[in-house]
């Protein structure tokens, strides 16, 4: 049974990310994360695997009780099949459970929460997204994020240079 677990990491596909948006995390307060499955049809999977995903401007929303994601684009292959006409900004349908799902709705409606795609990854031979409840930050906040970053990191500098000297 291990030979079997050992054949999928050597395949490469167990828990590697495939994109990530960077932006997120800077633009954003990320409170919770959810971990959901991805509508996608055969050219768009076939274009994953060939890493042609981008989720820059990407967001989800509720519509009709369920969650679906916008802006994200997935770049068709040019070996796409001839009877496939692509479209690459195409509304897709995200895979949660119901619990989790009322769970966004109530905080997304009534809280005033964003839903706000982090990571794309795979997950065994699956495509999973990682979907996170954010607050959008004021220009302010984004400042004082940076201001805390760049304080870290010197302190980090000062920290090594005092143990070397020692």
């Amino acid at each position: 049974m291990s030979n079997k677990k050992e054949a999928k990491n050597s395949a490469g596909t167990q828990g590697k990310t495939i994109a990530l948006n960077r932006s997120a995390r800077h633009d954003y307060h990320l409170e919770a994360r959810y971990e959901a499955g991805i509508s996608l049809l055969g050219w768009e999977l076939k274009s994953i695997r060939a890493g042609r995903l981008n989720m820059g401007d990407s967001y989800a929303m509720v519509k009709n009780g369920e969650i679906f994601l916008f802006g994200s684009q997935i770049t068709p292959l040019i070996s796409a099949s001839t009877h496939v006409i692509p479209d690459d900004r195409r509304t897709r349908k995200l895979l949660l459970h119901r619990a989790e799902i009322d769970r966004l709705v109530g905080k997304v409606e009534r809280e005033g929460y964003t839903l706000i795609p982090t990571a794309c990854y795979w997950s065994g031979n699956k495509v999973k997204l990682e979907l996170a409840l954010a607050k959008g930050k004021q220009a302010h906040d984004k400042r004082q994020a940076s201001k805390d970053a760049d304080w870290a990191r010197e302190k980090q500098r000062t920290m090594r240079r005092h143990n070397k000297n020692a």
